[in-house]
């Protein structure tokens, strides 16, 4: 929830959206456009001007000029007499004189088979002509003839009503309002516009609603702020919506996937280098990986940690500790007939559970067949054992574990391993979901390594500035495409590049001296 915003905040939020906005804008302006033209019914006008004159008369001997300024003064109070009901009660008698009453329940309220002086009153505009002592009345209705029947008996019984309610002045016309068959209503113009301002508006309060009642996780300042922990890293918002609804089907992204863009590898470099950082000052380099919720991308994110831990040149294990739903043997492409399961209950020996070199410095131990204990298995003595005989064989041993807020299997390695990483999903994960990860996390007395927000979308993303096809700055040797090198680092590679060159050139050299010789 976010309680407080600036102008950038503001513009932020809005450009974020800035599509939804566009076509939301769109779609309400044609609405309207198309319930104007398609469904309002036409309005047809006339109009009348009626002239007033003051009390002093027209004579030989009387100004002209103050006889149109005593007129002038005659104007508002004529105005509010024609809006007199009575007034309104006299024009619709006439009306029912004129017409039958389904045209005229067309075009006004009938109450007790009387025109309603409201209804009457709604379609009637009377206004003063400015700088002079005349009074237009515009009539607009759905029948043109009655536009110009109700212009014309207000001016007939206008005269009767002024004199009795006024006494002095008198109001006369010199024509009679016609009949205008072209319609000038609805404007669509008009009602587009309105539309499209009113659906553009509606939007945007409805996006601030949603902006300040969202408690989902979005900024990792903000987080590390909140619960004072590091932040190992961000990983960018990356494959496509297929990969995303079918990995229930085994399509998942791994690091060494070709389509995996260069900001990605770069993220998961910078989580290598932090986590092996965090674990510099304990002897046992085991870790475990989690979340706080299902569907966060933490068993994904283990893999790719074990995936570039494994490039940066350490012996690296990574274990399906997910014993109930368990994904890695279908990241990996591996079988999972015996696994961690079978280890623990001691099925199966320990090296046999362990598929080694699935890539390079890379084993796996998948998590075996479903047992009906898996929190007591993860806590038995075994798994203390078998944890500690691979701490002497691997550098980094990374355990991929179930939800803390949904099970407690990952509580149950508190004492077997160096600390946790929690993966929070980009405007998924609730401050709710987090704080109550933390509290089960303190309450086991796990060190907590830090969290990695998952699924950043690329504009909040450190590495949002790389563009597609360009991967190097100016200076770093690489341009466009991006660089097929299986090393660690480019830099390597570029050195033994040179180192090659050299080796090349002084041979070259060599040989060009006993030639000579």
């Amino acid at each position: 929830m976010n309680n407080t915003y600036s102008i950038k905040d503001i513009i932020k939020l809005l450009l974020s959206k800035l599509w939804l906005l566009i076509i939301v804008t769109i779609i309400g302006g044609a609405a309207a456009f198309c319930y104007s033209k398609f469904v309002m019914p036409l309005e047809y006008s006339s109009h009348i001007s009626m002239y007033v004159q003051s009390y002093t008369g027209i004579s030989e001997n009387a100004n002209a000029q103050n006889n149109i300024s005593n007129s002038k003064q005659l104007v508002n109070t004529y105005m509010e007499v024609l809006k007199d009901d009575a007034v309104m009660n006299a024009v619709a008698e006439r009306l029912r004189n004129q017409f039958d009453n389904e045209t005229l329940s067309e075009n006004f309220a009938i109450a007790d088979g009387r025109i309603t002086p409201s209804s009457l009153r709604g379609c009637l505009s009377i206004s003063s002509v400015t700088d002079t002592s005349a009074v237009k009345i515009v009539s607009t209705t759905k029948n043109a003839e009655v536009a110009a029947a109700v212009c014309n008996d207000l001016t007939e019984v206008a005269p009767e009503y002024v004199e009795k309610a006024v006494g002095v002045g008198s109001i006369n016309t010199i024509d009679r309002a016609k009949v205008y068959n072209n319609p000038v209503g609805p404007n669509m113009k008009k009602n587009a516009a309105l539309g499209a301002i009113a659906a553009l508006m509606l939007t945007v309060l409805i996006i601030f609603v949603i902006d300040f009642f969202d408690n989902t996780v979005k900024d990792t300042d903000t987080l590390g702020e909140n619960f004072k922990k590091p932040i190992i890293g961000e990983i960018l918002q990356f494959g496509n919506d297929r990969k995303k609804k079918n990995k229930d089907e085994g399509d998942y992204t791994k690091l060494t996937d070709k389509d995996v863009p260069f900001n990605i590898i770069e993220s998961y470099k910078s989580i290598r280098t932090n986590v092996t950082f965090a674990l510099s000052t304990v002897d046992k380099k085991i870790f475990a990986v989690s979340s706080a919720n299902p569907g966060e991308g933490k068993s994904t994110t283990s893999a790719n940690i074990a995936i570039a831990l494994a490039q940066g040149g350490n012996k690296v294990l990574l274990i399906d500790a997910d014993m109930r739903k368990s994904v890695q043997h279908k990241i990996f492409g591996l079988k999972n007939k015996k696994g961690l399961s079978s280890a623990i209950s001691k099925m199966s020996k320990l090296e046999d559970c362990i598929q080694t070199n699935v890539m390079e410095n890379l084993d796996v131990l998948t998590a075996g067949p479903i047992p009906p204990n898996p929190s007591e298995l993860l806590a038995s003595d075994n798994m203390g054992a078998i944890l500690e005989e691979l701490s002497q064989k691997y550098s980094m041993v990374i355990i991929d574990t179930p939800p803390v807020n949904l099970v407690t299997d990952a509580m149950e390695l508190s004492k077997n391993i160096s600390g946790i990483v929690v993966v929070l999903r980009y405007g998924k994960t609730t401050n709710e979901d987090i704080e109550a990860a933390v509290k089960k996390i303190e309450f086991a007395q796990m060190n907590m390594l830090g969290f990695i927000m998952n699924d950043v979308k690329a504009a909040r993303g450190g590495y949002g500035k790389y563009k597609s096809g360009y991967y190097y700055k100016k200076g770093y040797g690489y341009y466009g495409a991006k660089p097929e090198i299986n090393d660690d680092d480019s830099d390597e590679a570029e050195h033994s590049k040179k180192s090659n060159t050299e080796e090349k050139n002084t041979d070259d050299s060599k040989s060009r001296k006993k030639g000579k010789k």
